[in-house]
Order: C-alpha cells, then sequence, then structure tokens
C-alpha cells in the first residue's frame, strides 16, 4: 500500500471542513438519453469504470508520527467498492433542486472522498451526472482528469514526445559540494528571504484591501447548512462579441457579468447596489502543462473589488479589465489573492488545530468567489451518450451566501452557481440576472 503526504493547502481545506461548510467541488453534467434505461446504464458504467481510476481509490488518513504530527496522506484504499461512492437516484423534473440538496451533504471521511449520483429525467430523453470531489483530493483540474477517467475514451492527437534532460551523475555532484555549499546557503537566505518578503506583501496588500470596501450583508450568511444551485446558458459567441468591442479578454467579460448580475439582483430584492463593492476572489491554477504534477490543489489568486455600485456596463467591465491587469502584472504569488500560498508556511498540526478558524476567516478575505474550470473543447460523452452541458459548483465557504464556477464547452458558457439555501431562496432571479445583464452589455456594445 503506497501513500504520499497532503501538500499544506490540501491539508488545509481537509480541516477547514464543518457539518455546514462540507469542503467539496462539484460538476453537474447533463446527457442527452437515448433511451429510458440510460441513467441505469450510465450509473453501471460509471461503477465498473471507478475500479480501474487509481485516483478514486485513494482515502485520506489522519497521521501522528512525529515527523507528520498532524498531518495526513492519500493512501489506496483496501477495501474500495465503487458501489458505495456511485448512486443511482429516482428520475426528476429539476436536476439543479436534486443537486443542492446533494451538495449540502458532507462526504464520507473514512474512504475516498468523492461520489457520482446519477438521476435520470422525467421526460426520458437526458440523465445528469452530479460528480463530488472533496478539495483535500482535487482541484478543479484535477477534478476534471479523475472525470474523464469514467467518461468514454477521447482519441485525442498524439503529441511528439519531448526530448528527455540530459542526465547528470551523482558523484560529480557530490565531489563539487565543498565548492558548491557557499552558494547553497545563500540561496537559502535568499530564498527564505524572498518567502517572508512575499508574506508581508500579502498581508499588506490583504490589510489594503479591506479599506474602502463596501461589501454587502446578501452576501453573508450564517450558518444553515442548506444549498441550492442553479446555472446558466451563454452562447460563447455573444461574450466574444463583447469583448472585441468593449476590449479585454473572454474573462474579463464573465467577471463583469457576475458584477452587473449582482447589481440587478440586489437592486429587484430592495437590498441597494449603491457604493457597493464586494470583493471577488479569483483561483488561479499554478500547474503547468505537459509537466508531471502532484495531485491536489496547485491555487494561488486574485482579489479584485467588483464594480457592483457602478451603474454604466461599460464601465463595470473596464474596471474589472484593469483590476485583472493589475493582477497579472504584479503575477500570482503576490498580493491579497495569494493568501492560499502561505499555507505552505504553516506545520501540519497548525493546520489541524486552526482549520476550522481558517474557514471562518473567509469572510474576511473576501465576499464571494467566482472561478473558472476549464473543460475540453472535444465532445465528451458516457456510454455513448453526449454531454450536452456542464455546471461546475464550487464550495462554499463558511459565512458567505453564493459562490460562482464558470465553464466553457462546445461554444457555449456554463455558470454553475451555488448558494445558502436559506440566505438565498431566490437564486433564480440571480440566474435571469446573468443572462440580463449579458443581453444589456450586447446592446450597448451594438450601439
Amino acid at each position: 500500500m503506497t501513500s504520499d503526504l497532503l501538500a499544506p493547502l490540501d491539508l488545509a481545506f481537509w480541516n477547514m471542513e464543518s457539518d455546514r461548510y462540507p469542503m467539496h467541488l462539484g460538476a453537474l453534467g447533463v446527457f442527452a438519453a437515448h433511451s429510458p434505461t440510460a441513467g441505469a446504464h450510465a450509473a453501471d458504467l460509471l461503477a465498473a469504470r471507478a475500479a480501474a481510476v487509481p485516483g478514486l481509490r485513494m482515502r485520506i488518513r489522519d497521521l501522528w508520527q512525529p515527523l507528520a504530527f498532524g498531518g495526513a496522506a492519500r493512501e489506496a484504499d483496501p477495501g474500495f467498492d465503487p458501489l458505495n461512492h456511485v448512486r443511482l437516484h429516482a428520475p426528476a423534473a429539476d436536476f439543479h433542486a436534486v443537486a443542492g440538496r446533494l451538495m449540502e451533504r458532507p462526504l464520507e471521511r473514512d474512504r475516498p472522498p468523492w461520489e457520482a449520483h446519477v438521476v435520470p429525467g422525467e421526460d426520458g430523453v437526458s440523465f445528469a451526472v452530479l460528480f463530488k470531489f472533496h478539495h483535500a483530493l482535487a482541484d478543479g483540474l484535477r477534478a476534471l482528469k479523475l472525470a474523464a477517467g469514467v467518461l468514454d475514451p477521447v482519441d485525442l492527437p498524439e503529441r511528439p514526445p519531448r526530448p528527455a534532460e540530459p542526465s547528470r551523475g551523482l558523484l560529480p555532484d557530490v565531489r563539487r559540494l565543498p565548492a558548491l555549499l557557499p552558494g547553497l546557503v545563500r540561496d537559502t537566505v535568499r530564498d527564505t528571504l524572498s518567502d517572508v518578503g512575499r508574506a508581508l506583501d500579502i498581508g499588506a496588500s490583504l490589510a489594503r484591501s479591506t479599506l474602502g470596501m463596501r461589501p454587502t450583508s446578501a452576501l453573508t450568511a450564517a450558518p444553515s447548512g442548506t444549498r441550492r444551485t442553479a446555472g446558466v446558458v451563454l452562447d460563447i459567441d455573444d461574450v466574444h462579441r463583447v469583448r472585441k468591442s468593449a476590449g479585454g479578454t473572454v474573462n474579463d467579460v464573465l467577471i463583469a457579468v457576475v458584477a452587473g448580475a449582482l447589481r440587478r439582483w440586489l437592486d429587484e430584492r430592495g437590498d441597494g447596489s449603491a457604493g457597493v463593492a464586494p470583493r471577488a476572489l479569483i483561483p488561479v491554477s499554478r500547474r503547468r502543462p505537459r509537466t508531471a504534477q502532484p495531485q491536489g490543489n496547485r491555487l494561488s489568486g486574485y482579489l479584485i473589488p467588483l464594480p457592483v455600485g457602478e451603474a454604466d456596463p461599460l464601465r463595470r467591465l473596464d474596471t474589472v479589465r484593469t483590476a485583472m491587469v493589475r493582477n497579472k502584472d504584479a503575477g500570482s504569488e503576490r498580493g491579497a489573492g495569494a493568501v492560499a500560498l502561505l499555507a505552505d508556511h504553516v506545520p501540519a498540526l497548525g493546520h489541524r488545530l486552526g482549520g476550522p478558524l481558517v474557514g471562518q476567516a473567509a469572510r474576511l478575505w473576501f465576499d464571494i468567489l467566482v472561478t473558472s474550470v476549464p473543460l475540453p473543447g472535444l465532445g465528451l460523452r458516457l456510454g455513448g451518450h453526449e454531454l450536452t452541458a456542464v455546471y461546475p459548483l464550487a464550495p462554499l465557504p463558511p459565512g458567505q451566501a453564493l459562490a460562482v464556477a464558470i465553464s466553457t464547452y462546445r461554444g457555449h458558457v456554463h455558470y454553475g452557481l451555488v448558494a445558502d439555501g436559506r440566505a438565498v431562496p431566490d437564486l433564480e432571479r440571480f440566474a435571469d440576472a446573468v443572462s440580463a445583464e449579458v443581453e444589456t452589455l450586447l446592446a450597448v456594445c451594438e450601439d
């Protein structure tokens, strides 16, 4: 049985979880059904394929050994049974209503922390699969790779092999150790000072981010343990029309849409948007393509104020674009959004003892999560049934009422919305506001 230690950020996610704030992420995929039994067939297929995916057999075990006291490790579960993780539900007319109830429930912590829920559609022409992965097991990209392991194989174009790195023998380096030692000491001191400087920079940026910001009580919530989900589908061509006319990137437009939707939603429910500028955390992956990467999370982030109080939609977009450019110029390892990197400097026992406090501190760090999950452009299938829509679902941090996740798949943008069910009973109204904001941006860009 092999095991590997959880990285500090994974350990933080594992320990900040509570019954009312489970730390799993999800994806709700909708598939076209070829027969009334398609959902049942899909559930059988998922269970059979899951047994062959090594990453899905990994459980998380707490460690109390001297060198890893308070830590945790992934290890293969000797009693792994995929039937404990794949469940077939009764037919439903509203996939999001079912997903909301399922997202409330924490994953079992004594076995591999993931689940796949298959929900046949009452219409007989579709079924949905809700994948849930604990954030300690995977970030969005890693979760996508694990989910892809149980979908139908996709024929990808072969890439030319990369040339091997030239081998460097160990013996010459050992012989040169006396000569190398001063440089190693110098580099260690430099790196340590750099880490301290980075931590101070992140802390100062976080302090500055709390000044002059006016979030809104609509985005905060006492713990109720309830969840609602909703989804919005946009045409990617509409997003490109806005981008080409007003400037910025596709991601800038999608974030600006969230700001405009928040403004509409707050005004419609009577909370008021004047002067409101909630801080949005924009996670940034630190994974590098085509390179070997460890399991778990490789994340940093940007922190930007959403210009909810700005009435002009084009000015909102320009404000978002300027903030994103500023963050990109500074890099993802500096600034208030990079707080996640500080997890590397906390001992394992500190994560275990301070996990709940870290979760509660999220509300002081940011007001809403807005994250993007990339999906392959190729059509995905399960048992020959085409994936027609996929809504990413982010975990809801303690004290927060709403989280937004975005993915682009086959010419469409999918917004996956997760909210505290008691604090946001009108989540569908916010979903409508997302669609309306795109229409407004299109209209002003065409004038």
